[in-house]
């Protein structure tokens, strides 16, 4: 167990040092979000009752869509320069492997939403201290980076692997964002948090199943 989480700690850390080098993940999902942000925030009336409405959905919308583009560069690097290989015949299992790329793709999520956030609250005039989304932002990443990262495996090795992660990966994902959007809406909304006790521990359970299965899943996957 120990050499496992040294290893997947290893192809964290290689995969923050090239993305220090590089900026092409985080950049361009970055990138991407915000544009999303700020294309629906000059389509939407900024009417108090429809942004209540719509926000959630807008900002869930956006990660999720910059989610799977940084999914998509993070395994494909890996393909490209042969270093998927190479992580495959080093002497760990793939769990490993799994729970390296999923951690990272964690972190890159994270970095985004970080800075997505405060832009997307003083764009649709929500309240910036949401403390309540932090729970939230952190489970729905985790469930959408281990799903994303067992389909984006699988989706490097086909010629149209831009196009086949989405379709692969959203029809399992969607009780994740479902989740994420009702949760987030509760919180920007300031509406009871009891409310939101319903959909925490849903994302909780949501992200235990994936922590288990998807490992199993990778392991098969690179395995073919």
């Amino acid at each position: 167990m120990k050499t496992l989480w040294r290893a997947a700690a290893l192809i964290v850390l290689k995969d923050l040092m090239l993305e220090l080098r590089t900026r092409d993940i985080v950049v361009s999902a970055l990138l991407f979000a915000l544009i999303v942000i700020v294309v629906f925030n000059f389509a939407l009336d900024p009417t108090p009752g429809l942004i209540a409405l719509v926000a959630p959905g807008v900002l869930w919308v956006a990660v999720t869509f910059a989610g799977v583009l940084g999914l998509t560069r993070s395994m494909a690097m890996e393909k490209d320069n042969g270093s998927l290989q190479a992580l495959m015949l080093a002497p760990v299992g793939r769990e490993a492997v799994f729970y390296g790329k999923m951690i990272g793709n964690v972190v890159f999520m994270l970095v985004v939403e970080a800075l997505v956030f405060p832009i997307f609250a003083a764009l649709f005039n929500l309240p910036l201290a949401a403390a309540g989304l932090i729970p939230v932002a952190l489970l729905a990443t985790l469930g959408i980076a281990s799903v994303g990262t067992v389909f984006a495996a699988m989706a490097v090795n086909t010629r149209s692997r831009e196009v086949m992660l989405p379709i692969l990966f959203f029809p399992v994902v969607v009780p994740v964002i479902l989740a994420a959007v009702e949760a987030s809406g509760i919180v920007l909304t300031a509406e009871s948090g009891s409310a939101t006790s319903r959909w925490i521990p849903l994302l909780a359970a949501f992200d235990a199943v994936f922590l288990v299965v998807c490992p199993i899943a990778f392991n098969l996957i690179v395995e073919e």
